[in-house]
Protein backbone atom coordinates (compact mmCIF):
# COMPACT_ATOMS: atom_id res chain seq x y z
CA UNK A 1 0.00 0.00 0.00
CA UNK A 2 1.17 3.21 -1.21
CA UNK A 3 0.90 6.33 1.01
CA UNK A 4 1.51 10.66 -0.16
CA UNK A 5 3.15 12.70 2.64
CA UNK A 6 2.81 16.52 1.29
CA UNK A 7 4.81 19.04 1.92
CA UNK A 8 3.53 20.49 4.98
CA UNK A 9 3.35 17.00 6.62
CA UNK A 10 6.29 14.56 8.18
CA UNK A 11 4.96 11.24 8.51
CA UNK A 12 6.83 8.58 11.62
CA UNK A 13 7.09 5.14 10.27
CA UNK A 14 6.45 2.78 12.79
CA UNK A 15 7.68 -1.12 12.25
CA UNK A 16 6.26 -4.47 14.50
CA UNK A 17 4.65 -1.21 16.85
CA UNK A 18 8.31 0.49 17.10
CA UNK A 19 9.32 4.13 15.73
CA UNK A 20 12.11 3.44 13.22
CA UNK A 21 12.55 7.12 11.76
CA UNK A 22 10.59 10.40 10.42
CA UNK A 23 9.94 10.45 6.68
CA UNK A 24 9.59 13.94 4.61
CA UNK A 25 7.07 15.01 1.99
CA UNK A 26 6.87 11.76 -1.00
CA UNK A 27 5.13 9.03 -1.69
CA UNK A 28 6.15 5.39 0.34
CA UNK A 29 5.24 2.14 0.61
CA UNK A 30 3.69 1.28 3.72
CA UNK A 31 6.09 -2.29 4.58
CA UNK A 32 4.33 -5.89 6.26
CA UNK A 33 3.79 -5.14 9.64
CA UNK A 34 4.49 -1.30 9.32
CA UNK A 35 2.55 1.57 9.46
CA UNK A 36 3.16 5.27 8.76
CA UNK A 37 1.43 7.79 10.79
CA UNK A 38 1.00 11.58 9.39
CA UNK A 39 1.73 14.51 11.68
CA UNK A 40 1.84 18.28 11.19
CA UNK A 41 4.79 20.03 10.23
CA UNK A 42 4.02 22.60 12.59
CA UNK A 43 3.09 23.72 16.06
CA UNK A 44 3.32 21.26 18.39
CA UNK A 45 4.55 17.28 16.77
CA UNK A 46 1.48 15.18 18.43
CA UNK A 47 2.06 11.21 18.72
CA UNK A 48 -0.21 8.27 19.48
CA UNK A 49 2.11 5.85 19.48
CA UNK A 50 5.59 7.36 20.42
CA UNK A 51 6.60 9.70 23.41
CA UNK A 52 8.92 12.33 23.55
CA UNK A 53 12.06 10.96 23.99
CA UNK A 54 11.80 7.89 21.69
CA UNK A 55 11.18 10.73 18.97
CA UNK A 56 13.64 12.57 19.53
CA UNK A 57 15.88 9.51 18.89
CA UNK A 58 15.83 10.48 15.42
CA UNK A 59 18.19 12.60 13.95
CA UNK A 60 15.83 14.64 11.86
CA UNK A 61 13.50 15.15 14.52
CA UNK A 62 16.15 16.14 17.05
CA UNK A 63 17.72 19.02 14.68
CA UNK A 64 14.28 20.35 13.41
CA UNK A 65 12.03 20.25 16.83
CA UNK A 66 12.02 21.28 20.27
CA UNK A 67 11.47 20.25 23.82
CA UNK A 68 9.07 22.64 26.19
CA UNK A 69 9.08 21.89 29.47
CA UNK A 70 6.42 23.43 31.28
CA UNK A 71 6.04 23.64 35.24
CA UNK A 72 2.80 24.06 37.04
CA UNK A 73 3.46 27.24 38.12
CA UNK A 74 4.41 28.55 34.76
CA UNK A 75 2.40 30.33 31.99
CA UNK A 76 3.89 29.72 28.41
CA UNK A 77 2.10 31.09 25.07
CA UNK A 78 3.79 29.82 21.90
CA UNK A 79 3.95 32.71 19.07
CA UNK A 80 4.54 31.44 15.26
CA UNK A 81 6.23 34.12 13.06
CA UNK A 82 5.35 36.39 15.81
CA UNK A 83 1.66 35.87 16.36
CA UNK A 84 -0.28 34.13 18.61
CA UNK A 85 0.12 30.15 18.17
CA UNK A 86 -1.51 28.67 21.57
CA UNK A 87 -0.85 27.88 25.39
CA UNK A 88 1.31 25.73 26.33
CA UNK A 89 -0.29 23.42 29.20
CA UNK A 90 1.86 22.21 32.30
CA UNK A 91 3.79 18.93 30.99
CA UNK A 92 6.40 17.92 28.48
CA UNK A 93 5.71 19.35 24.68
CA UNK A 94 7.43 18.50 21.38
CA UNK A 95 7.09 22.00 18.85
CA UNK A 96 8.78 22.35 15.58
CA UNK A 97 11.25 24.70 15.53
CA UNK A 98 11.30 26.74 12.45
CA UNK A 99 9.23 30.16 12.53
CA UNK A 100 8.02 29.32 16.56
CA UNK A 101 8.96 31.24 19.62
CA UNK A 102 7.88 30.98 23.67
CA UNK A 103 6.68 33.65 26.07
CA UNK A 104 7.00 32.40 29.82
CA UNK A 105 5.53 33.97 32.58
CA UNK A 106 5.77 33.08 36.41
CA UNK A 107 2.71 32.35 37.94
CA UNK A 108 4.09 30.90 41.13
CA UNK A 109 2.54 34.36 42.61
CA UNK A 110 -0.87 35.40 41.33
CA UNK A 111 0.25 38.94 41.14
CA UNK A 112 0.92 39.65 37.94
CA UNK A 113 4.66 41.49 37.50
CA UNK A 114 4.98 44.46 35.59
CA UNK A 115 6.75 43.22 32.81
CA UNK A 116 4.04 41.26 31.04
CA UNK A 117 2.38 41.91 28.21
CA UNK A 118 -1.24 41.89 29.79
CA UNK A 119 -3.13 43.47 26.87
CA UNK A 120 -1.90 40.92 24.66
CA UNK A 121 -2.46 37.83 27.09
CA UNK A 122 -5.91 39.12 28.32
CA UNK A 123 -6.67 38.82 24.26
CA UNK A 124 -4.96 35.65 23.28
CA UNK A 125 -5.39 33.50 26.89
CA UNK A 126 -8.21 35.29 28.81
CA UNK A 127 -8.68 32.00 30.58
CA UNK A 128 -5.06 32.38 32.16
CA UNK A 129 -6.08 35.20 34.30
CA UNK A 130 -8.56 35.98 37.04
CA UNK A 131 -10.42 39.51 36.84
CA UNK A 132 -11.87 41.49 39.30
CA UNK A 133 -13.08 44.73 39.47
CA UNK A 134 -13.25 47.91 42.34
CA UNK A 135 -15.86 50.84 41.19
CA UNK A 136 -15.27 54.51 42.19
CA UNK A 137 -16.23 55.46 45.07
CA UNK A 138 -14.86 51.98 46.87
CA UNK A 139 -11.86 50.40 48.18
CA UNK A 140 -11.13 46.66 48.31
CA UNK A 141 -9.10 44.45 50.38
CA UNK A 142 -7.39 41.65 48.16
CA UNK A 143 -7.51 38.51 49.57
CA UNK A 144 -5.26 34.75 48.48
CA UNK A 145 -6.27 31.82 50.24
CA UNK A 146 -8.38 34.11 53.01
CA UNK A 147 -4.61 35.87 53.66
CA UNK A 148 -5.38 39.97 53.05
CA UNK A 149 -2.80 40.80 50.63
CA UNK A 150 -3.20 44.31 50.46
CA UNK A 151 -5.92 47.50 49.51
CA UNK A 152 -7.08 48.01 45.95
CA UNK A 153 -8.04 51.68 44.73
CA UNK A 154 -10.96 51.70 42.26
CA UNK A 155 -10.08 49.94 39.07
CA UNK A 156 -9.25 47.30 37.15
CA UNK A 157 -7.05 44.03 38.18
CA UNK A 158 -6.33 40.72 36.76
CA UNK A 159 -3.97 38.05 38.28
CA UNK A 160 -2.83 34.42 37.10
CA UNK A 161 -5.32 31.50 37.44
CA UNK A 162 -3.19 29.64 39.13
CA UNK A 163 -5.29 27.76 41.38
CA UNK A 164 -5.30 30.37 44.74
CA UNK A 165 -8.49 30.83 46.03
CA UNK A 166 -8.74 35.01 45.12
CA UNK A 167 -11.19 37.16 46.79
CA UNK A 168 -11.80 40.91 46.99
CA UNK A 169 -13.77 42.63 49.72
CA UNK A 170 -15.29 45.99 49.00
CA UNK A 171 -16.44 49.19 51.11
CA UNK A 172 -18.34 52.03 50.25
CA UNK A 173 -16.51 55.11 51.14
CA UNK A 174 -18.94 57.28 49.89
CA UNK A 175 -21.33 58.57 52.65
CA UNK A 176 -23.71 56.22 53.54
CA UNK A 177 -27.51 57.51 55.27
CA UNK A 178 -29.40 55.36 57.81
CA UNK A 179 -33.03 55.87 58.42
CA UNK A 180 -33.70 54.65 62.28
CA UNK A 181 -37.21 55.05 61.37
CA UNK A 182 -40.68 54.04 63.27
CA UNK A 183 -39.12 54.02 67.15
CA UNK A 184 -42.37 54.06 69.49
CA UNK A 185 -40.83 55.60 72.51
CA UNK A 186 -42.90 56.87 75.96
CA UNK A 187 -42.10 59.43 77.28
CA UNK A 188 -41.66 60.64 80.84
CA UNK A 189 -45.50 62.28 80.90
CA UNK A 190 -46.52 58.57 79.78
CA UNK A 191 -47.30 59.72 75.81
CA UNK A 192 -46.40 57.41 73.56
CA UNK A 193 -44.76 58.98 70.61
CA UNK A 194 -42.35 57.82 67.01
CA UNK A 195 -39.47 59.20 66.03
CA UNK A 196 -37.94 59.30 62.77
CA UNK A 197 -34.05 59.58 63.14
CA UNK A 198 -31.42 59.52 60.66
CA UNK A 199 -27.68 59.48 60.03
CA UNK A 200 -25.24 59.71 57.64
CA UNK A 201 -21.69 58.14 57.91
CA UNK A 202 -18.66 57.03 56.13
CA UNK A 203 -15.51 54.69 56.23
CA UNK A 204 -12.22 56.39 57.17
CA UNK A 205 -10.21 53.19 57.04
CA UNK A 206 -11.43 50.96 55.20
CA UNK A 207 -8.07 48.58 55.71
CA UNK A 208 -8.84 48.06 59.74
CA UNK A 209 -12.70 48.41 59.34
CA UNK A 210 -15.03 45.19 60.09
CA UNK A 211 -17.28 44.14 57.22
CA UNK A 212 -19.59 46.59 55.89
CA UNK A 213 -22.76 45.36 56.95
CA UNK A 214 -21.65 45.22 59.82
CA UNK A 215 -20.59 48.96 60.94
CA UNK A 216 -24.23 49.49 59.29
CA UNK A 217 -26.23 47.51 62.20
CA UNK A 218 -23.62 48.16 64.76
CA UNK A 219 -24.35 52.19 63.99
CA UNK A 220 -28.22 52.15 63.15
CA UNK A 221 -28.32 49.36 67.33
CA UNK A 222 -26.11 52.18 68.89
CA UNK A 223 -28.59 55.69 67.44
CA UNK A 224 -31.55 53.14 68.27
CA UNK A 225 -30.57 52.55 71.81
CA UNK A 226 -29.21 56.07 72.40
CA UNK A 227 -32.89 57.35 70.85
CA UNK A 228 -34.77 55.17 73.20
CA UNK A 229 -32.76 56.20 76.45
CA UNK A 230 -32.97 59.74 76.20
CA UNK A 231 -36.40 60.19 74.71
CA UNK A 232 -37.69 58.44 77.70
CA UNK A 233 -36.27 60.91 80.14
CA UNK A 234 -38.18 64.25 78.30
CA UNK A 235 -42.00 65.01 78.74
CA UNK A 236 -43.90 65.78 75.15
CA UNK A 237 -43.54 69.53 75.40
CA UNK A 238 -39.82 69.26 76.66
CA UNK A 239 -39.31 67.06 73.69
CA UNK A 240 -40.79 68.91 71.53
CA UNK A 241 -39.05 72.19 72.11
CA UNK A 242 -35.45 70.52 72.83
CA UNK A 243 -35.85 68.02 69.98
CA UNK A 244 -32.05 69.79 69.00
CA UNK A 245 -30.54 68.58 72.49
CA UNK A 246 -31.68 65.13 71.49
CA UNK A 247 -30.23 65.32 68.58
CA UNK A 248 -27.15 66.17 69.57
CA UNK A 249 -26.91 63.54 72.10
CA UNK A 250 -28.01 60.52 70.20
CA UNK A 251 -24.96 62.05 67.46
CA UNK A 252 -22.23 61.75 70.29
CA UNK A 253 -22.78 58.28 71.24
CA UNK A 254 -22.55 57.68 67.68
CA UNK A 255 -19.45 59.63 66.76
CA UNK A 256 -18.03 57.42 69.85
CA UNK A 257 -18.99 54.48 68.47
CA UNK A 258 -18.17 54.79 64.80
CA UNK A 259 -14.57 56.22 65.72
CA UNK A 260 -13.76 52.58 67.02
CA UNK A 261 -15.71 51.01 63.86
CA UNK A 262 -12.68 53.36 61.62
CA UNK A 263 -16.06 55.50 60.97
CA UNK A 264 -16.89 58.92 61.05
CA UNK A 265 -20.53 60.53 61.39
CA UNK A 266 -21.30 62.75 58.84
CA UNK A 267 -24.75 64.17 59.55
CA UNK A 268 -27.60 63.52 61.81
CA UNK A 269 -30.95 64.38 63.23
CA UNK A 270 -34.80 63.82 64.14
CA UNK A 271 -36.97 63.48 61.34
CA UNK A 272 -40.80 63.19 62.26
CA UNK A 273 -41.75 63.33 66.20
CA UNK A 274 -45.42 61.69 65.37
CA UNK A 275 -47.98 62.21 67.72
CA UNK A 276 -51.06 59.81 68.83
CA UNK A 277 -54.01 61.16 67.05
CA UNK A 278 -55.90 62.90 69.91
CA UNK A 279 -52.87 64.03 71.51
CA UNK A 280 -52.55 65.93 67.99
CA UNK A 281 -56.23 67.19 67.91
CA UNK A 282 -55.57 68.56 71.48
CA UNK A 283 -52.39 70.42 70.26
CA UNK A 284 -54.04 71.48 67.09
CA UNK A 285 -56.71 72.85 69.01
CA UNK A 286 -54.58 74.89 71.91
CA UNK A 287 -52.85 76.33 68.66
CA UNK A 288 -55.94 77.95 67.16
CA UNK A 289 -57.04 78.84 70.39
CA UNK A 290 -53.53 80.61 70.65
CA UNK A 291 -53.54 82.50 67.30
CA UNK A 292 -57.32 83.42 67.59
CA UNK A 293 -55.83 85.10 70.96
CA UNK A 294 -52.85 86.54 69.72
CA UNK A 295 -55.33 88.04 66.35
CA UNK A 296 -58.01 89.49 68.74
CA UNK A 297 -54.59 91.45 70.94
CA UNK A 298 -53.53 92.39 67.63
CA UNK A 299 -57.21 93.86 66.63
CA UNK A 300 -57.86 95.96 69.89
CA UNK A 301 -54.42 97.17 69.74
CA UNK A 302 -55.64 98.45 65.78
CA UNK A 303 -58.87 100.24 67.06
CA UNK A 304 -57.22 101.72 70.27
CA UNK A 305 -54.77 103.45 67.67
CA UNK A 306 -57.47 104.50 65.23
CA UNK A 307 -59.79 106.18 68.26
CA UNK A 308 -56.55 107.57 69.80
CA UNK A 309 -55.36 108.99 66.21
CA UNK A 310 -59.17 110.17 65.80
CA UNK A 311 -59.46 111.98 69.09
CA UNK A 312 -56.25 113.90 68.59
CA UNK A 313 -57.65 114.95 65.09
CA UNK A 314 -60.46 116.17 66.57
CA UNK A 315 -58.78 118.49 69.02
CA UNK A 316 -56.86 119.51 65.80
CA UNK A 317 -59.19 120.60 64.11
CA UNK A 318 -61.46 122.50 67.52
CA UNK A 319 -58.07 124.45 68.37
CA UNK A 320 -57.73 125.60 64.57
CA UNK A 321 -60.85 127.00 62.57
CA UNK A 322 -58.82 126.77 59.17
CA UNK A 323 -57.99 123.36 59.31
CA UNK A 324 -61.37 122.73 60.27
CA UNK A 325 -62.70 124.35 56.86
CA UNK A 326 -60.22 122.41 55.15
CA UNK A 327 -61.34 118.93 56.39
CA UNK A 328 -65.01 120.28 55.69
CA UNK A 329 -64.11 120.95 51.80
CA UNK A 330 -62.41 116.99 51.98
CA UNK A 331 -65.83 116.04 52.62
CA UNK A 332 -67.40 117.99 50.33
CA UNK A 333 -65.11 116.69 47.72
CA UNK A 334 -65.77 113.37 48.41
CA UNK A 335 -69.64 113.40 48.91
CA UNK A 336 -69.88 115.06 45.35
CA UNK A 337 -67.85 112.26 43.39
CA UNK A 338 -71.02 110.33 44.44
CA UNK A 339 -73.34 112.57 43.34
CA UNK A 340 -74.45 112.28 39.80
CA UNK A 341 -75.66 115.95 38.70
CA UNK A 342 -76.27 119.34 40.42
CA UNK A 343 -78.59 122.18 39.67
CA UNK A 344 -78.16 125.69 40.93
CA UNK A 345 -79.42 128.89 39.91
CA UNK A 346 -79.19 132.48 40.42
CA UNK A 347 -76.07 134.21 41.52
CA UNK A 348 -74.96 132.88 44.95
CA UNK A 349 -73.34 129.33 43.73
CA UNK A 350 -71.95 128.53 47.22
CA UNK A 351 -74.49 129.42 49.62
CA UNK A 352 -76.85 127.64 47.42
CA UNK A 353 -74.47 124.79 47.60
CA UNK A 354 -74.16 125.06 51.25
CA UNK A 355 -78.09 124.32 51.55
CA UNK A 356 -77.58 121.52 49.54
CA UNK A 357 -75.08 120.16 51.62
CA UNK A 358 -76.54 121.10 54.87
CA UNK A 359 -73.86 123.02 55.61
CA UNK A 360 -74.38 126.14 58.04
CA UNK A 361 -71.16 128.52 59.19
CA UNK A 362 -69.81 126.58 62.52
CA UNK A 363 -72.14 123.56 61.91
CA UNK A 364 -71.59 120.08 61.16
CA UNK A 365 -73.03 117.90 58.29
Amino acid sequence: MKMIIHENERGLLFVKGKFVKCLGAGTYRVPRRGEIEVVRAAGELLSAHANTDTLLSDPVLYEQTERVTVSPFEAVIRLQDGAFDCVVSAGEHLFWKEGGSFLRFDTSSAEITADVPLAFVEKWAPFLLVRTEVKDGEMGKLYFDNKFVRMLEPGKYLFWANGTQISVKTYCMRPQLVDVGGQEILTRDKVGVRINFTFCYRLTDAERAQDASDIRSLLYTTAQLALRGAAGTYSLDELLEKKDELCTYVQEKLERAAKDLFAEICEAGVKDIILPGEIRDIMNTVLVAEKRAQANVVTRREEVASTRSLLNTARLMEENPTLYKLKELEYIEKICERVGNISLSGGDFVEQLKDVLHLRKGGKT
